[in-house]
């Protein structure tokens, strides 16, 4: 049974496809780190707004890190997302991938490898 439901983003208003929640498959927002609430304001966002908000929420949580906070942190803990996302994971610098702040939060510990990004 497919529930996919056209709305209207509240960001942009721009119209997009959200959800299909059955079980074989999940809303394309599932792809995400889950760092929302529902109750945090507005209905959903489309594609692009929604990556810019994690984007802005992720920079604004790493900005109050320092390497003896980045330990144990909260992203570690978060259910593991089956893709990285450009922009949020990573971003792609002369042809080759520079991993972000968050990508190594996600992973726990440093990988003592020098890493441009590394909160620890």
């Amino acid at each position: 049974m497919n529930t996919t439901k056209t709305k209207v983003c509240s960001g942009c208003e721009s119209s997009f496809s959200c959800g299909d929640f059955s079980a074989e498959e999940k809303c394309w927002c599932n792809d995400f780190p889950p760092i929302f609430n529902l109750s945090e304001g507005g209905d959903c966002l489309c594609p692009v707004c929604f990556k810019e908000a994690c984007e802005d929420k992720i920079d604004a949580y790493v900005e109050t890190l320092t390497p003896d906070r980045a330990i144990g942190n909260k992203a570690a803990t978060l259910p593991k997302t089956a893709q990285l996302i450009e922009g949020i994971d990573y971003y792609i610098e002369n042809e080759k991938y520079v991993f972000k702040a968050w990508f190594h939060l996600k992973r726990g510990s440093c990988c003592e490898n020098g890493c441009r990004h590394c909160p620890y």
